[in-house]
């Protein structure tokens, strides 16, 4: 194999496994990372973060390679996703399976420097994500399945520094599962026109008219349980100011969904990522500024 076929072939697995696109990994990592700053009282350990910032890019790398094995014989018939190393065939399906697998026992090697729960609830992880690739072909709203993986990273940080799933873990998990269901459904606004004539499920085909009112919705319902966290655990004016950039920022998505175009749903997808940092940042501080309540 000359330079140019490697250049070309790594550049596929790269794609794959979507280290040119970061944001869905942000998506994933800042509900973590506000568990584990949170299950840590502001102050966690450095070995726990770095553990936790490795393994949700490992995960969420073998999750794409999971989900494009899965979707191998769709994504081909719809715009955005035609180009993608499986569908395109610039990999086999085999080693899209052997990459998800290897990127899955790094993640692992990672997570048995935990607890025993924690590496218990791994298991539980490693199920959801493997399933969830499946839920858009038999789930009217497979969206809450991805809304439940991409949560799972919270359990598993309290139980990594805790020991325990405390009410705060799950108000957490709840919160969480309303901003994953709101940025994934946006997502699915992408794709509805293409789905629709592959003949998948998604929410933004099952919710129909109503599927700007059900990302605002759920984008409320993620505030309520936050500021429910917030106020309980006395975090602070830092952490609500952070709640309404976010909550700013949210209205700035109704602005480019409301239209239902492609390029705005798709905008306001990616654009989550800071709803996400905002709230975290709003945690660190409020940890850090403890003398302003």
């Amino acid at each position: 194999m000359n330079y140019a076929s490697a250049a070309k072939r790594i550049n596929a697995y790269e794609r794959l496994i979507r280290l040119d696109k970061p944001v869905g990994a942000l998506l994933l990592l800042w509900p973590t990372l506000w568990a584990v700053w949170i299950a840590a009282s502001g102050r966690p350990a450095i070995y726990i973060v770095l553990i936790f910032v490795i393994g949700t890019f490992l995960m969420r790398s073998a999750g794409c390679a999971m989900n494009d094995w899965a979707d191998r014989d769709f994504d081909g018939r719809v715009a955005r996703t035609r180009d993608r190393p499986l569908a395109a065939g610039e990999i086999a399906p085999r080693e899209a399976l052997i990459l998800a697998a290897v990127l899955a026992a790094l993640a692992f090697c990672f997570v048995l420097f935990l607890n025993e729960f924690a590496i218990l609830l791994s298991f539980v992880a490693l199920a959801i994500a493997c399933a969830y690739p499946f839920a858009k072909r038999f789930v009217p709203l497979p969206q809450l399945g991805l809304s439940i993986a991409f949560s799972f990273g919270i359990p598993m940080a309290f139980a990594a520094i805790r020991g325990e799933l405390p009410w705060e873990c799950w108000a957490l998990f709840a919160a969480n599962a309303c901003y994953a269901f709101a940025y994934d459904t946006e997502y699915a606004m992408v794709d509805r026109d293409d789905d629709l004539k592959v003949g998948i499920h998604t929410s933004a085909i099952t919710l129909g008219r109503h599927d700007v009112a059900a990302v605002m919705a759920s984008y409320a319902l993620m505030l309520a349980f936050l500021a429910w966290i917030g106020i309980a655990l006395r975090l602070g004016w830092p952490f609500l100011a952070g709640l309404a950039v976010a909550a700013a920022i949210m209205l700035y998505h109704y602005t480019l969904i409301r239209g239902r175009s492609r390029e705005g749903c798709f905008r306001a997808f990616r654009h989550n990522n800071w709803v996400g940092f905002v709230i975290f940042a709003g945690i660190v501080f409020s940890y850090l500024l403890p003398e302003f309540p």
